[in-house]
């Protein structure tokens, strides 16, 4: 085993979201569909994750009162990695294709057919994720954790806000 490279994360992970998508992806020509055109539906399975960075928590981001009884941290929003496609769970549920796109998807052996597939899938999850309550549990979830950890460390009075512009 080799290990090509380590990256340090400042990031809380907090939230994850299983998402599956139809693709349907159809080409047509003037001749019929049974000669050429296909007709395809894939089932596209994968995940996305929601994350805060903690990256940027300096300055005015972290204050504490001189008692040290009250805190407020002020983050960035939660954001969305990208998707991941899941291609063992993938697949073709149907696919209809006239004769000539047969004979000519088997002639020229094009390895990649799936390609298109497989990023149209990718791309749905994504879009799907950003539809969710994905980024929402995420920021509660860190919220829910911060709290916890400033109480434990003997703080009352907690605040934690999110902000769109940088933390710091």
């Amino acid at each position: 085993m080799l290990l090509q490279s380590i990256v340090e994360l400042s990031r809380y992970e907090a939230a994850s979201g299983s998402f599956q998508v139809v693709v349907d992806i159809t080409t047509s020509s003037v001749l019929p569909s049974f000669l050429v055109g296909s007709d395809t539906l894939f089932i596209g399975v994968g995940t996305d994750n929601a994350y805060v960075d903690f990256s940027r928590l300096k300055g005015n981001a972290v204050q504490v009162s001189d008692d040290r009884q009250s805190a407020t941290i002020t983050l960035g929003h939660a954001q969305l990695e990208p998707a991941t496609l899941d291609v063992h769970e993938s697949h073709v549920y149907a696919q209809q294709q006239g004769l000539f796109t047969r004979i000519n998807d088997f002639l020229s052996g094009n390895p990649n057919s799936q390609q298109a597939l497989y990023e149209l899938a990718q791309k749905q999850i994504q879009a799907a994720a950003a539809k969710s309550p994905l980024v929402a549990d995420a920021e509660r979830n860190t919220r829910t954790m911060l709290t916890g950890l400033l109480q434990s460390l003997g703080f009352k009075n907690i605040t934690i806000k999110y902000a769109d512009n940088d933390a710091g």
